[in-house]
């Protein structure tokens, strides 16, 4: 199955060594209240509009084929039930006020837009990232582009929440320089609460691929009410520490209210009132729970 992509974000620093270009999927498994992509979340192709660009023009309601678009004072109205997602409207849009989340592109098309990074890959030990939602749930497409990327020996990276099937995680780590294995909560019920779903798959999933001898860094959301606590993160040290081959290195990201304005786009409601940013202090202290582990954790990557 070939997945939609939501994003090609090139001359990314933060998703793998080196200059990077980061190709994000639609569709995850978990459905993480904070989430910073919330757009990430449904595999299907999702209408997002601000209100804040919307000159009243008109042009989206003049080409909608189904009569789903019409002009409100609050802006431009979608019938949801009457759009079929054909982007006749964010096509016209000339603030892009409109735009539909979510395409589809062949690995040939992919590897035209990779190739042309490869000066910078070149020139800094960058590569490709293949991010989401969650990559892992479209192994056959994501197998081919790994292979395109591989052949040219270009650098690749996986960022994944590691819910997926065993084999599929294996057969991709065959085909893959890095992992960036992201881990939220270590208690199975607080994770359900918080993600969704149960985290056991997660774990087991990390200790098999770290048997494997793959390159694995650890990246960890940082949210105070969630898993800023003490007792969260010595269990979460306790874990990575023993995890076999060489020391992980750890990522903390502090939570930032950064979805909102895509909430709004997509005219989502969530409750972020329990979800604060870490203090200066909890950042240390998490910093100096994993240093005490032998794990080296940095702010941020």
């Amino acid at each position: 199955m070939r997945p939609l992509i939501f994003d090609i974000k090139r001359y990314a620093i933060n998703d793998g060594p080196g200059i990077r270009l980061t190709i994000f999927f639609k569709g995850c498994p978990l459905n993480c209240r904070w989430c910073h992509n919330p757009e990430s979340i449904s595999s299907q192709a999702q209408k997002m509009f601000a209100a804040g660009k919307c000159i009243g023009c008109g042009e989206c309601v003049r080409v909608c084929p189904l009569q789903a678009c019409e002009l409100t004072t609050e802006g431009i109205g979608t019938d949801r039930e009457r759009c079929n997602l054909c982007g006749n409207c964010a096509s016209v849009c000339p603030t892009l006020a409109t735009e539909v989340s979510g395409r589809t592109q062949s690995v040939d098309e992919l590897m035209q837009i990779i190739t042309k990074e490869r000066p910078f890959f070149d020139q800094s030990g960058g590569g490709v990232t293949v991010s989401g939602g969650e990559p892992l749930l479209y192994p056959e497409f994501l197998r081919d582009i790994l292979d395109a990327c591989g052949s040219q020996g270009i650098h690749r990276c996986i960022d994944t929440s590691g819910l997926a099937k065993t084999d599929i995680l294996l057969d991709i780590a065959q085909r893959t320089e890095l992992f960036l294995y992201d881990l939220k909560l270590m208690d199975c019920e607080k994770h359900k609460r918080w993600t969704g779903v149960g985290n056991e798959l997660i774990l087991h999933n990390l200790q098999i691929l770290a048997a494997t001898g793959a390159a694995i860094c650890i990246r960890i959301p940082l949210i105070t009410g969630v898993n800023a606590d003490a007792a969260n993160l010595v269990s979460t040290a306790e874990f990575i520490a023993g995890l076999p081959g060489a020391k992980k290195s750890v990522n903390l990201l502090p939570f930032h209210n950064i979805a909102q304005g895509k909430d709004q786009k997509l005219g989502h409601k969530r409750n972020l009132t329990l979800l604060s940013e870490p203090t200066a202090a909890e950042q240390q202290q998490a910093i100096d729970i994993f240093s005490d582990h032998g794990l080296n954790a940095e702010i941020g990557g």
